[in-house]
């Protein structure tokens, strides 16, 4: 076996692939069998390279300035020389004037060999290039903004300056002349990026998701009222689509203030466990301004202080019915609340500096409302984007579940609940708590590290989430449907069958983003992408694209099975969630 050169945490210069520049890395991890180091840059990036683009750093210390020549004589040190000059010794006019137009030619050079090389590799390390939950390939955003090509220019400029001085033999008084130019360069740049800061540039048109405006204000205004007609579907006794559109009922019959203040004790409930000091504290990824916020993980302790609440409360004998039959007004409630969250996240956005704004903003009121302005709104430490991702919504869908089992019992007059409604009850309680238990890996998604906190995310965690996920159950209250022991079984190995795939992919992915040289993982094969990070092509990743994806969509066939097959109106979530995926899907191959 070949001897490595370099040790592990030894800090070497590592060249950059693609060009001649190196820059200072640390040795990671050396692979024997592909005799590859991985080495750390300064900004975070890892990389993988040969050991013939690996040099010590006493291959480059820098030379002392002054003269080249071996003579005692014409040595500065020399000081029985005296200062003055002979005509005879003083370098020609045109000699100089040559020598500093050699030096101002090689500056430019350097710095055009920078430009050329290094552009196109250059990684945006504080960016939004960032790995996310469901097994995208990183982020690269392609609707660059001045601002980030103005920053790119001054890291470019610092480079170069860099560079021109590291292996530098010239003169030392220009050596400062071409430092101060440099500085001039860097003041102005620095100037225009001030200048900048607070501006938005808008994306092109064509580049806008969702259809643009008239797409946003389409699911704006659509999504709610088809949210209300399905509610209105299932309460029928024949909830076919021959019976579409469905009685509606008087809006003031849909208002009701004691459920409007139910809804809002319920987020202030779960914002003050989020606040409780319980749980670790973690960093998520690094903003573009290299600035990492911490995040504490307690939602899995907020999940049991609220079981433990809702326990006491049915032992005391609190009707929890009245939450079933104001099903739509709670919903109505609901609805209001996010677009009042989504106004005031709006108007916050408008006075947050151009480094807090999402790279999904446009610079379009109306689309940047629905998408969401600013990435990551927060109210001291307390982050309301990362709070309504998993706590009011994924936890309020566990408390309706709970709520519609209970009301089949009381509706049908059952001593116990049926086997579908445990069926459905326990596989999404499974889902729930699986996705509290790993709340860290929320941290890397697309909804956090990628779009801002709009109606979008506002209506879909603590509107769409807990009303249309919780669809099954509600349909089965008033729809019930007997299932067998062996029709169960199957149901039950279908589902575990998803929940192993969605897990285990999703497993196997945030461990190699977490310890790409985890030996453990040293089987996997990856590809090497253009954001300087790999991409998993084996294991769960070997078999299909996005194996996550096929485990959550096996596991939304077996909630919907339970329901049986007198209405299609029971998949309707698996028919929304195939597109919801087949569009995120198209989303991270855009990314």
């Amino acid at each position: 076996m070949p001897s490595r050169k370099f040790a592990d945490g030894e800090v070497v210069r590592g060249r950059w692939p693609g060009s001649s520049l190196y820059y200072e890395v640390e040795i990671l991890s050396h692979d024997s069998t592909s005799q590859l180091y991985t080495v750390k840059y300064k900004d975070g990036t890892e990389l993988e390279l040969k050991e013939n683009d690996i040099k010590p750093l006493t291959s480059f210390r820098q030379r002392k300035s002054g003269s080249t020549s071996s003579s005692p004589s014409r040595r500065r040190g020399n000081r029985s020389r005296s200062r003055s000059r002979s005509p005879g010794r003083r370098p020609p006019k045109d000699a100089r004037r040559s020598a500093s137009a050699s030096h101002q030619a090689d500056i430019k050079e350097a710095r055009r060999e920078v430009e050329v090389k290094l552009t196109p590799l250059v990684l945006k390390p504080f960016g939004n290039s960032i790995s996310r939950y469901n097994g995208e390939p990183e982020h690269i955003e392609r609707n660059d903004v001045p601002h980030k090509n103005t920053q790119e220019k001054f890291n470019l400029l610092q480079e170069s300056s860099y560079i021109s001085t590291q292996y530098s033999l010239r003169p030392r008084r220009e050596e400062i002349r071409l430092k101060e130019m440099d500085s001039k360069e860097e003041k102005f740049v620095t100037k225009e990026l001030a200048v900048r800061t607070f501006e938005v540039t808008p994306i092109r048109a064509k580049d806008l998701e969702f259809g643009g405006v008239p797409g946003v204000l389409l699911i704006m205004f659509g999504l709610p009222v088809f949210l209300f007609l399905l509610l209105l579907m299932c309460k029928q006794k024949d909830p076919s689509l021959l019976n579409f559109p469905p009685p509606l009922p008087a809006l003031y019959e849909l208002w009701e203030t004691r459920v409007f203040g139910v809804c809002l004790l319920w987020f202030l409930i779960q914002a003050l466990f989020y606040l409780l000091p319980i749980g670790k504290v973690v960093e998520g990824t690094p903003l573009i301004d290299g600035r990492r916020l911490k995040y504490r993980l307690n939602g899995f302790y907020a999940f049991i202080l609220t079981s433990a609440i809702i326990g006491t409360c049915l032992f005391q004998g609190v009707e929890f019915h009245y939450v079933y039959r104001h099903f739509l007004q709670f919903t109505l409630a609901a609805t209001v609340f996010c677009v009042v969250l989504s106004v005031y996240l709006y108007m916050r956005s408008l006075k947050v500096p151009r480094k807090d704004l999402s790279p999904a903003s446009s610079g379009n009121a109306v689309y940047d409302f629905f998408i969401g302005r600013e990435l990551n709104p927060r109210i001291g430490t307390f982050d309301l984007k990362y709070f309504c991702e998993l706590r009011p919504g994924l936890i309020g869908w566990v408390v309706i579940n709970l709520v519609m089992l209970l009301a089949e019992m009381k509706i049908q007059s059952r001593a116990v609940p049926s086997l579908a409604m445990i069926l459905v009850n326990s596989f999404q309680l499974l889902y729930v708590v699986d996705a509290l238990w790993n709340e860290e890996a929320v941290l890397t998604t697309m909804d956090i590290i990628h779009d801002g906190f709009g109606f979008m995310l506002a209506f879909g965690d603590l509107v769409w989430v807990p009303f249309i996920y919780s669809f099954q159950a509600f349909y089965l209250v008033s729809h019930p449907n007997e299932v067998s022991w062996p029709m169960a079984s199957l149901m039950i190995v279908l589902k575990l069958c998803g929940y192993v795939i969605f897990r285990g992919a999703n497993s196997q992915k945030n461990a190699f983003r977490k310890n790409p040289s985890d030996p453990k993982l040293a089987h996997l094969k990856t590809i090497h992408t253009s954001t300087g990070k790999n991409l998993l092509v084996s294991g769960w990743w070997g078999f299909v694209r996005h194996p996550n994806y096929l485990g959550d969509l096996i596991m939304a066939l077996a909630w919907s099975l339970p329901c049986g097959f007198n209405h299609i109106l029971p998949y309707f979530y698996v028919v929304y969630f195939t597109m919801l995926l087949v569009h995120r899907e198209a989303r991270d191959e855009y990314q």
